[in-house]
């Protein structure tokens, strides 16, 4: 297929795309009355457009799908008014400039029932869901247990905060300094993905801050590898576990993912599986 019609067909596609979602959206999920006379469902072209900050002939260009130049501020604005979720306003911009949006470090605070239900028959393995920061989200009673997370404020639920600035988890993983600088190592690249975000390096700035040990590597990043997970932990009987890790995939557009650790009686730990991929 030649260039100028594929382009085209994404016009129609993106035209198409746009206006069904207008459709879905009510007026009162945007605060304008209803009224007697509307005789299309969802919202008014001309709606969107007072929402989306732009004039209505410009916006009408846009929904026909015409060779129009568009803004990442406008698609943004646009998928709010449409109240689009991050797969579709990832497919918006795909559409309309041929490339995701830069990412926004919307760093989700919470999972869905089925998730937690995941979390939960994972048991006696240990199993959280982290986002983009590290901030651990959900956790089943195994994980709940090795890390004490139901009594701990809410900003302190962090994987490196946990492994640099909680003294008494340090004591229990024989391997803290190897396993701290691939945990810092593997954030490296997490943090690869949205390296502008305001919420990032302002949690690196403030590890920064705080910790010594963490200052002191990120200034000099370990390139000997990276894991995602603690390989060794003393448990609350004195024995120490060799662990390993298992990453799934909860959300790619969040970037929610699921750690589950599982017991090494071989005592390959953590490390041998990284080093395979996993």
């Amino acid at each position: 297929m030649s260039p100028v019609k594929s382009l085209a067909r994404t016009r129609r596609e993106l035209a198409e795309f746009v206006r069904q979602r207008r459709e879905r959206v009510t007026p009162a999920e945007v605060g304008l009355p209803s009224g007697p006379r509307r005789r299309t469902p969802g919202l008014r072209r001309e709606e969107v457009a007072a929402l989306a900050g732009v004039g209505i002939t410009w916006y009408t260009w846009f929904e026909q799908g015409r060779d129009i130049n568009v803004s990442e501020t406008f698609l943004l604005n646009l998928s709010r008014v449409l109240k689009l979720n991050d797969e579709d306003c990832c497919h918006l911009f795909m559409l309309a400039q041929q490339r995701p949006p830069a990412y926004e470090a919307r760093q989700a605070t919470a999972v869905s029932r089925l998730t937690q239900a995941v979390l939960d028959q994972l048991a006696p393995c240990p199993a959280y869901v982290m986002n983009l920061r590290w901030d651990l989200v959900a956790w089943n009673q195994s994980a709940d247990h090795w890390f004490r997370l139901n009594e701990r404020a809410d900003t302190e639920r962090n994987l490196l905060r946990l492994v640099f600035r909680d003294d008494v988890l340090r004591e229990r993983m024989p391997d803290w300094e190897r396993d701290a600088r691939k945990l810092l190592a593997n954030f490296r690249c997490d943090l690869a993905v949205a390296p502008e975000d305001p919420t990032m390096t302002a949690f690196v700035d403030e590890m920064r801050r705080l910790s010594e040990p963490f200052r002191h590597w990120w200034d000099e990043p370990d390139r000997q590898g990276y894991q995602r997970g603690i390989s060794r932990l003393t448990g609350d009987d004195g024995r120490v576990r060799s662990l390993r890790h298992e990453m799934l995939i909860v959300d790619e557009h969040l970037h929610l993912r699921m750690l589950v650790y599982f017991e090494d009686e071989a005592g390959n730990g953590v490390g041998d599986t990284a080093r395979r991929g996993n």
